[in-house]
């Protein structure tokens, strides 16, 4: 073979390649165009960033408004739609109605802001519904201002906009994040595509250079100079098995990441409030009454499990207080029908995932507060917090151990302030092995 013919060929792979790192570099921009869009920033970041707010004081940074996003589909959609009433009113300029800073305390302490205030508006809607939105205390004014910003954005969308956001709940990102951040991801790509871009670049001027050197280098077989002028074929790049290995992979790729944001989310339930068959308020009993949670969760003490009281606790006293209630009067038909009353349970973890109330409550010195929230203030009570694995670990890590006045820590405790000056963690104390949780 010739110089110029091995030249030649190396020519046309160049050629030849070209597509298939076009492919390369159109999926690689996709991907992290992809990753930047779905890559919401927590809220409490966002909304505390320098955003110049609008003259109303409602921020229009668009990271701001993502994150209030994935607050309303993960909290209101249930409830609520922009351009129609579903359970409460319709939202659509919901932000003009309102001066900023009483939408936010409606929003977190909905029946305290319509008791305790003369909004008349307030007033209006719990006249005209017949009951209280659940609290949303657990959402910080930070928060809530972003789901404020992004109830006015899709407010002054045109109307074509769809009403409803469809679709699983989006929950909120983890408030701690022990991984790359999104920003350095997103970086690292750029620098590969500017990489392949130049790459790119330099073949297509060699493949020039070769291609002139060919054409005007004399004793060329006109066969051979056939092949140079060759024009790329698309049909039979897209009949090729790169092409449909590439295609194949990319797919597979989007499945999986697909199925995996699917997988992952399984089982969460931060949020979840259900209805109840009777309506208890342990916003009346342990925070206007201030009743002892352990006065009707007797196991949290001293059990595994906090227990749902039985119909003669609550008894104890309403056998005198408001018995011609209507809610008072399901527990008399149960006790009548001696058949338990059906409550509906809120916080569920998986069946290989042990937890000891006790453990936390006695021995830890824990509140319920920790995990439950602030539960004195709820009207309906809801999941507070995630309850998942990588949760319960960082309480582990951060939590010190209560060893004050219990001798079974003291030779821990001595033995920890040999290696370590700061206080003892649990994770100290075997808090992060998998047998602590795990049968």
């Amino acid at each position: 073979m010739t110089d110029h013919s091995i030249k030649r060929t190396l020519d046309l792979k160049f050629v030849r390649l070209l597509p298939a790192i076009a492919l390369l570099l159109f999926s690689l921009s996709s991907a992290t165009a992809q990753d930047t869009a779905q890559a919401a920033p927590p809220a409490e970041a966002t909304a505390s960033a320098a955003v110049a707010p609008s003259a109303d004081g409602i921020p229009a940074d668009e990271a701001v408004i993502t994150s209030g996003r994935a607050l309303y589909e993960n909290n209101c959609t249930q409830c609520h739609a922009f351009n129609e009433v579903v359970v409460g009113p319709a939202l659509k300029d919901a932000h003009t109605r309102w001066k900023l800073n009483n939408m936010i305390s409606f929003i977190r302490y909905p029946q305290k802001y319509i008791e305790t205030s003369r909004d008349k508006y307030a007033q209006g809607l719990y006249a005209q519904y017949k009951q209280y939105m659940p609290n949303h205390d657990f959402l910080s004014e930070a928060e809530v201002l972003s789901l404020v910003a992004y109830i006015k954005a899709e407010s002054v969308k045109p109307a074509a906009a769809p009403d409803k956001i469809a679709g699983p709940p989006i929950f909120p990102p983890p408030t701690k994040d022990s991984g790359v951040s999104n920003e350095l991801v997103s970086l690292i790509f750029a620098i590969l595509i500017f990489v392949l871009f130049v790459f790119l670049v330099i073949l297509v001027f060699l493949i020039n250079i070769l291609k002139r050197f060919i054409e005007n280098k004399e004793g060329v077989p006109d066969d051979e100079k056939a092949l140079v002028d060759q024009k790329f074929d698309l049909a039979a790049f897209f009949k090729s098995s790169f092409f449909r290995t590439s295609v194949t992979v990319i797919a597979l790729l989007f499945i999986s990441k697909v199925a995996f944001d699917s997988i992952i989310n399984i089982g969460i339930q931060q949020g979840y409030s259900p209805k109840q068959p009777i309506a208890f308020s342990h916003k009346l009993h342990a925070g206007e009454y201030q009743i002892d949670c352990n006065y009707c969760h007797t196991g949290a003490k001293k059990g595994k499990a906090a227990v749902i009281p039985s119909a003669n606790v609550c008894m104890n006293c309403h056998n005198a207080i408001k018995p011609e209630s209507p809610e008072i009067k399901k527990i008399y038909a149960a006790i009548e029908k001696d058949q338990p009353i059906e409550w509906v349970r809120i916080h569920n973890l998986p069946d290989h995932a042990y937890f000891n109330h006790a453990q936390h409550v006695t021995v830890g010195g824990l509140e319920c507060q920790n995990c439950h929230g602030q539960i004195q203030e709820m009207e309906v009570v809801q999941q507070y917090s995630p309850l998942t694995m990588g949760w319960c670990i960082n309480c582990h890590r951060e939590t010190a151990v209560n060893a004050e006045n219990n001798a079974y820590y003291d030779k821990m405790v001595s033995l920890h302030k040999t290696v370590s000056k700061q206080p003892m963690k649990v994770k100290d104390i075997g808090g992060l092995e998998c047998a602590k949780c795990h049968y």
